[in-house]
């Protein structure tokens, strides 16, 4: 039997999936990339005035989560009043089966990327958020887009390594959140020193082992040097620190070890309240309130 899809995990794209899609969108060639260019107007309008230059560059650069959610969103509720034929083609297509999901993966092995599914196609609405100058929309069948989900820590390591210019760590800094959080990133230029990865897809890979692969990163990976260590604990409250507040080292290490056979043990890997905690706990450390 196979194993749920975690979040935001691109679908199978099998024959039932390429069958529905020409019968329901095979017709809207041309129609389907002048329906999301126009919806990227109205997200690029509401969006350009609002986020702050990524990078130190400006919209849309860097901003592909962004513009991939807030599309995804408006196109969600479109659909729930169809109001032209390519909205009730969509309508249709998703009623007999058809994938309509927001995808999450590595593209070509270079970078991290957000896109949407339907059924056997790939639609990036953010393709120009890496290099500018291409267009803003580009469709394709999904197995010859290049995008697949992250496999495993090692795999989202390489690509932060060649997409951001990280250097990763294990984290041995916050012990009660390294079972899900178990990486530290650095990235000058790009994104300041902070946990890896608090998105959604990430954390639930990290449950689906029961925080084994988790564990075998905080045992062998490295150390973040003083400076980076220094950066991630100005943030972090005192009740998410190692206990041992002096020890450092191989005593961090071991505690944020320790953390994951305890989390498995008590079977945190299937509580959903535990995960939430963590993550309202990440939150507090990044001074995101609640409200």
């Amino acid at each position: 039997m196979p194993k749920p899809l975690l979040f935001q995990q691109i679908s199978p794209a099998d024959e039932a999936q390429a069958a529905l899609t020409k019968r329901h969108l095979g017709v809207l060639a041309e129609a389907l990339p002048a329906y999301f260019l126009a919806l990227r107007a109205e997200t690029d309008a509401a969006l350009s005035l609002v986020l702050p230059p990524a990078g130190g560059k400006p919209y849309p650069y860097g901003r592909c989560e962004e513009i991939t959610r807030d599309l995804h969103n408006r196109l969600v509720k479109r659909l729930e009043r169809p109001a032209c034929a390519v909205e009730l083609a969509l309508k249709g297509f998703i009623g007999k089966g058809g994938v309509f999901r927001s995808v999450w993966g590595v593209l070509r092995e270079q970078y991290f990327q957000n896109a949407i599914q339907l059924g056997d196609l790939y639609v990036d609405v953010s393709n120009d958020t890496v290099v500018v100058t291409k267009p803003k929309v580009e469709i394709l069948p999904m197995e010859a887009s290049g995008l697949v989900s992250v496999r495993d820590l090692a795999h989202f390591r390489q690509t932060a390594e060649r997409y951001w210019g990280a250097t990763i760590y294990a984290n041995h800094l916050t012990p009660p959140l390294a079972p899900l959080l178990p990486m530290i990133s650095a990235s000058p230029g790009w994104l300041r020193p902070g946990l890896q990865s608090a998105c959604n897809y990430m954390i639930e890979l990290m449950c689906r082992d029961e925080f084994r692969e988790a564990e075998d990163w905080l045992r062998d990976g490295p150390a973040p040097p003083p400076e980076i260590a220094a950066a991630v604990l100005a943030g972090v409250p005192e009740d998410l620190r190692p206990k041992a507040a002096d020890g450092g080292g191989e005593t961090w290490r071991q505690e944020a070890v320790a953390a994951c056979r305890q989390a498995r043990a008590a079977r945190f890997q299937t509580n959903q309240r535990w995960r939430n905690q963590r993550i309202m706990d990440y939150l507090r450390m990044m001074g995101v309130k609640g409200k």
